[in-house]
C-alpha cells in the first residue's frame, strides 16, 4: 500500500494543494498552500506536478513513516530534516524505504514547511482540490497521529534541485500594494499605509493581523458587503488593517483601502508574530 502515517503533527499539519479558484460565488474561498512557491518546489523536488497535494506544517513539528518506498522533500524555511533521526537537511529529495520515518524540527524563521512525498497525498477532493480551508472546514480536516494518509502513482523524476533554498526570514517586510478601491474613505492614505505595522499572534490562514496606530477615516459611511480578494487590506472599526489570505471570506463590509501585489503574498504567509511590515504603495 502506498501510504504515509502521520506519527506527529507539531502544531497544526493540513493538507494543501494549490487551492480552489474560481468559487467566489459560491462564497468558497480559493484556499491553498499560503507560500505556494515552496509547495511547488517541494513537488518538484519529488517528481509530482506542481499542483500535487503535500503537506502543510505550522512551525514544524510533522513527523510520518513511511508504508512504501517513495521520495519526500522539505521546503519553506530552512529547517532541520531527518530520517530516522539523521539528519539529512531540507530543499533536497529525500528516499525513504518502507518503515523509515521522516522528521522535521522547527525552522528559526518563517512559519510554514512543505512536505511533498513521490505521487502527491491522495485524499478525495472537494470542488477540485484536496486543501482544507480552515475558514468554511472544506476538504480534509487537520492531520492527527495515527492517520494514514494514502498516496497517489509516481509522475515523474525528481526536478529542481539546484534551485537555492528559501532566504531566512527578514524581521520586517516591505510589501508593494496598490492602493484602492475604498483608499479615499481615508486621510492620507498612501502616508499612514506607510508606517510600521507588527504581525499580531492573532493571525492565521485567514488574515495577517497587524497592531500600530490606527489608520484615520475620513468617511464612515455603511458599506454593502463587496467581493474580497487574496491580499486585500480591510480596515474594520478599530482602525488596525487585516491582510486577507487564502482562506479569507468573500465577501466583507469594511472598507478595503488596498491590495498587496501577488508576489509578496508568500513572504507574508512565512510572517511570524512580532515580525514588522511596511507597505509602499505603488504607482
Amino acid at each position: 500500500m502506498r501510504a504515509l502515517d502521520v506519527l506527529a503533527t507539531g502544531p497544526a499539519a493540513l493538507v494543501q494543494d494549490l487551492g480552489r479558484p474560481g468559487f467566489a460565488h459560491l462564497g468558497v474561498p480559493p484556499s491553498g498552500a499560503l507560500d505556494a512557491p515552496a509547495l511547488r518546489l517541494a513537488n518538484r523536488l519529488t517528481g509530482n506536478p506542481e499542483h500535487a497535494a503535500g503537506i502543510e506544517a505550522l512551525l514544524g513539528g510533522l513527523s510520518v513513516r513511511a508504508r512504501c518506498s517513495c521520495t519526500v522533500a522539505v521546503t519553506g524555511p530552512v529547517v532541520p530534516v531527518s530520517r530516522d533521526e539523521r539528519e539529512l537537511g531540507s530543499h533536497a529529495p529525500i528516499y525513504l524505504a518502507p518503515g523509515q520515518t521522516l522528521a522535521i524540527g522547527t525552522p528559526d524563521t518563517g512559519l510554514r514547511c512543505y512536505l511533498a512525498v513521490s505521487g502527491g497525498i491522495d485524499v478525495e477532493p472537494e470542488l477540485g482540490s484536496r486543501s482544507r480551508d480552515v475558514l468554511s472546514e472544506i476538504g480534509p480536516p487537520p492531520l492527527a497521529p495515527g492517520d494514514v494518509l494514502r498516496l497517489g502513482e509516481r509522475h515523474g523524476i525528481p526536478a529542481g534541485e539546484d534551485e537555492l533554498a528559501a532566504p531566512s526570514q527578514a524581521g520586517e517586510l516591505v510589501v508593494p500594494v496598490w492602493l484602492g478601491p475604498r483608499d479615499d474613505w481615508f486621510a492620507e492614505p498612501a502616508a499612514q499605509l506607510a508606517r510600521t505595522w507588527t504581525v499580531t499572534p492573532d493571525s492565521n490562514r485567514v488574515g495577517l493581523r497587524l497592531d500600530g496606530e490606527p489608520l484615520r477615516r475620513t468617511k464612515n459611511d455603511e458599506l454593502p458587503s463587496e467581493g474580497l480578494l487574496t491580499g486585500a487590506i480591510q480596515v474594520p472599526p478599530n482602525g488596525l488593517p487585516v491582510v486577507f489570505l487564502a482562506d479569507h471570506p468573500t465577501t466583507g463590509g469594511y472598507p478595503v483601502i488596498a491590495v498587496v501585489a501577488p508576489g509578496a503574498l508568500p513572504a507574508l504567509a512565512q510572517a511570524r508574530p512580532g515580525t514588522t511590515v511596511r507597505f509602499r504603495p505603488q504607482a
